[in-house]
């Protein structure tokens, strides 16, 4: 019997393999940052969304979209590609 794969993940389990994110904010328009197009090539942003039900679930990439939140991380999220990432938990998330 062959188990299913889950469309979505954790995002406890997001931080555990790949470090936990800082929000990163947008000051320039995304193709002009250079650190955030560095960011983006090598797979550590995420962007997370409020659904219509108003709980929030991420989604690898840069999705420019009017009040989402970006997070980078230290390391890559590539195996965590067309996951929605479910459960954000902010006290996850590095302050500076």
């Amino acid at each position: 019997m062959k188990l299913l794969k889950t469309k979505t993940k954790r995002f406890a389990d997001v931080v555990e393999a790949a470090g936990k994110p800082q929000v990163y904010t947008l000051w320039q328009k995304p193709a002009q940052d250079r650190h955030l197009q560095s960011e983006i090539k090598n797979n550590r942003v995420m962007t997370i969304q409020k659904s219509q039900a108003g709980s929030e679930f991420g989604m690898v990439g840069f999705k420019e979209q009017k009040g989402a939140i970006y997070l980078i991380f230290p390391k890559s999220l590539k195996r965590f590609e067309n996951k929605r990432i479910v459960g954000i938990n902010w006290d996850l998330v590095k302050t500076k």
